[in-house]
């Protein structure tokens, strides 16, 4: 799999500056889900080209937007945007959320595999998981629909900190169901290299 170039430009077009040898573990775990989803179905998009903008670039597309210590990815199915967000920002403490044990087990090897120091999986539900500390980024790419995230995953939310919802289109309907423990803060267009349909990422803040 030689995506080097593509994986650079892509970055260069989102406005990340990525070191070499970050792009190479970029890939590398390209080739894990690659290989994984044969036996795992980890994701429906199967040829590695879509892969590196539909899952890659699609998730470090936010990275301009996100900040944090600490981070929550909710949901987080194959690490995305989880895994990509820990290496382009290797300050942050990353942990992966997911339910199921195969996806989860996937993620433990590919932590493991591509040395992220900087990642913790947990296996276990977002509606009882009982964590030591609120998160500064609460994150997620295809957990639920805004209210429902809110409600389930909210409480993990530090007081001054950000849940972020990456989704397709304006999601004008989500936003109307918001309830008030939550204040949109603001909805970023975002254009992803190699993919034409919207994207956007949700930013809500705790009401204080």
């Amino acid at each position: 799999m030689v995506f080097d170039d593509p994986l650079a430009h892509g970055n260069a077009e989102l406005g990340l500056s990525v070191p070499s040898t970050t792009q190479q573990r970029l890939l590398a775990y390209l080739t894990l889900i690659e290989k994984w989803n044969r036996v795992y179905n980890l994701t429906a998009v199967r040829d590695p080209r879509d892969m590196l903008h539909r899952h890659l670039l699609d998730s470090l597309a936010v990275a301009p937007y996100v900040s944090a210590r600490f981070a929550l990815d909710v949901g987080s199915w194959a690490g995305l945007p989880g895994i990509p967000l820990a290496m382009v920002c290797p300050q942050t403490q990353v942990t992966l959320l997911d339910s199921h044990q195969k996806k989860t087990a996937f993620l433990q090897q590919a932590v493991i595999e591509l040395g992220l120091t900087n990642v913790t999986v947990v296996c276990d539900r977002v509606e009882t998981w009982q964590s030591k500390r609120n998160f500064d980024l609460v994150i997620s790419r295809a957990f639920s629909g805004l209210p429902k995230l809110v409600e389930v995953a909210g409480r993990l939310c530090a007081i001054d900190g950000v849940l972020a919802v990456m989704k397709g289109i304006y999601p004008h309907e989500e936003l109307a169901q918001l309830t008030p423990e939550f204040k949109l803060e603001r909805v970023i267009p975002l254009t992803v290299p190699g993919i034409s349909e919207a994207r956007h990422l949700v930013l809500l803040r705790p009401a204080h």
